[in-house]
């Protein structure tokens, strides 16, 4: 096998130059959806629990008339009058309470318009305890000015998005009005400033006080309309959802239904990636299939001299094996550097917000799973030539 692969210098080059590519194509390609998995998922969980508790709409249903002369139909309405939850604080206790749950807050949400002058933005606010918000959310990462524990206990500040700050050309000190959709107004100092890298968010959102959204939508203190909670792991959040649901009528939902449209996005993407990276390393295998095959019709008179010396079929498969095996080794190991170069160049390119740098990074896993399939492949494409070459006659070839 090594003499083959020494004298053969140039078919050796080739077939190991196409696991090469093949492998660093593999690498790179799962590199690159892994990372934007990774982005897409930050980015839920920027303003997303893991779980959600909260009432939704209630359909009135269609009235008919037992009699058989008469059919009354009411078509079908909302009927909720209220987005409330009955005695939240109780149940939010509940849910703290529960082994599975490391962390979770009440919120109020609220329509929000800003003004100044004569200029008005449309958005939407979240009446929080800022300080359990951003140890659930991490909201302090994204403060481009001030800081988040400004806003607790503080019924009169305000923390706005990047994008209301710059159209307004409004600073940490300054001063907004705010109204509702209740006719409630409030001139709040604004305390801190953030930047999510999400235009939906920075453009629109503001964050206030619980008791303060509780006043925009002329509501008491008791006033919740959604429970967040975390759990220890995001991809079991489906069997945590119902054991909570357990505990009460409200719906519970997990992110993963809330955000379905962008999992489902994600999927394709990681799944056209992978068949894409995994049709070239195929390619690449048939290149080491066709060598070998090449090698085999014109080595055929040794292989026939090998076997009536006493060689046997399988130690004919093992030569042809082995060679295949060194040519994917070699490729396999110049692709892994090839594919990490490549990684390394592009995590240092920075395309602009709301990405950042390039998201992709490094992953022993995706390196391990090329690794291996490079070898797997490989040793598939040198098993059926080398098969082919073990059922030789020698007698049939020295009549030749």
């Amino acid at each position: 096998a090594i003499t083959h692969i020494v004298t053969r210098k140039k078919q050796t080059l080739v077939a190991a130059l196409g696991v090469t590519i093949g492998v660093a194509i593999y690498l790179f390609m799962n590199s690159l959806s892994s990372g934007f998995s990774s982005f897409s998922r930050d980015n839920i969980f920027q303003t997303n629990a893991h779980i959600k508790v909260y009432k939704n709409d209630e359909i009135s249903q269609p009235l008919n008339n037992n009699s058989n002369t008469l059919s009354v139909i009411v078509n079908p309405q909302i009927t909720t009058l209220s987005k409330t939850l009955i005695n939240p604080i109780k149940l939010l206790e509940q849910i703290k309470s529960e082994p599975y749950i490391t962390n979770a807050i009440a919120q109020v949400d609220f329509s929000a318009f800003y003004n100044r002058g004569s200029t008005q933005i449309k958005g939407n606010g979240s009446g929080v305890n800022m300080l359990e918000y951003a140890t659930m959310f991490n909201t302090e990462k994204y403060m481009m000015a001030g800081s988040v524990k400004d806003l607790q206990g503080n019924l009169n500040g305000i923390i706005i998005g990047s994008g209301i700050a710059e159209k307004l050309s409004l600073g940490v000190g300054d001063n907004i009005t705010v109204s509702s959709s209740y006719n409630v107004t409030k001139v709040l100092r604004i305390v801190g400033i953030f930047k999510m890298g999400n235009s939906m968010s920075d453009n629109s959102k503001c964050f206030v006080n619980i008791s303060t959204a509780q006043q925009f939508l002329t509501q008491g203190n008791s006033y919740v309309t959604t429970l967040y909670a975390n759990t220890p792991n995001p991809d079991n959040t489906e069997m945590y959802v119902q054991k909570l649901q357990k505990l009460t009528d409200y719906t519970v939902e997990d992110w993963k239904t809330t955000n379905a449209d962008v999992i489902t996005s994600d999927r394709t993407r990681s799944t056209m990636l992978t068949a894409i990276s995994f049709s070239i390393l195929i390619v690449a295998a048939f290149g080491i299939y066709n060598i070998l095959s090449a090698t085999i019709s014109q080595k055929i008179n040794d292989i026939a001299i090998l076997k009536a010396t006493g060689f046997k079929g399988k130690d004919v498969i093992k030569i042809f094996v082995a060679e295949a095996l060194i040519m994917g080794m070699i490729g396999t190991i110049i692709g892994l550097s090839m594919g990490a170069i490549l990684i390394k160049i592009m995590s240092g390119i920075y395309i602009g917000d709301p990405v950042g740098y390039f998201p992709i990074h490094f992953e022993p896993r995706l390196f391990i799973r090329s690794f291996v399939l490079g070898l797997i492949i490989t040793l598939f494409a040198g098993f059926f030539p080398a098969k082919k070459a073990a059922s030789v006659d020698p007698v049939e070839i020295f009549r030749k």
